[in-house]
C-alpha cells in the first residue's frame, strides 16, 4: 500500500455549474484544471476511485468528476507524505487560478483545484514539480 499525493489533470468541455456538496453551487469555465490530492493509505485505490464514474460522492472532486462534461486527462502520482500535497497546491496556485475552498477544507490552502492556462504549460510545470519533490 502506497502513501502519496497525486495531481489529476481534468478537462471541462464547456462552462458548467456544479453543486459541490457543502461548497454549494460552483461555476467551472471550459478549460483544463489541476486537482491536488493525497492518499495516505493506498494511493492506487484512491486514483482508481477517482477514475470511476459511479461512486458515492464524498470529496469535492467527486462532484465535478460526476459531470458528463468533465474527464480526467492525466494522473501524476508521487510517493510522498501528506505535507507535499499542500506544497504542490501552493506551487500550482502561483500559476493557476484557484477555485476557492475546493478540496482544502482540512488545511489552510486557498484551494486544491486550479484552472490552468494550457496543456504545454502544464507539461512543463509538472516536469519541474515532480523533479522538485
Amino acid at each position: 500500500m502506497t502513501k502519496g499525493i497525486y495531481i489529476l489533470v481534468v478537462s471541462v468541455s464547456k462552462d458548467i455549474n456544479v453543486n459541490v456538496g457543502a461548497l454549494g453551487s460552483v461555476n467551472f469555465e471550459k478549460g483544463v484544471y489541476a486537482y491536488v490530492g493525497s492518499a495516505q493509505n493506498n494511493l492506487e485505490k484512491r486514483i482508481e476511485r477517482h477514475l470511476r464514474k459511479t461512486k458515492q460522492k464524498f470529496w469535492h472532486i467527486d462532484y465535478i468528476l460526476d459531470d458528463a462534461n468533465v474527464k480526467v486527462l492525466k494522473v501524476f502520482p508521487k510517493k510522498a507524505g501528506r505535507l507535499e500535497e499542500c506544497k504542490i497546491a501552493k506551487n500550482i496556485s502561483e500559476i493557476g487560478v484557484p477555485i476557492k475552498g475546493f478540496g482544502s477544507s482540512d488545511c489552510k490552502c486557498e484551494s486544491h483545484l486550479f484552472k490552468l492556462k494550457s496543456h504545454q504549460f502544464l507539461r512543463e510545470f509538472m516536469h519541474e514539480t515532480i523533479l522538485r519533490i
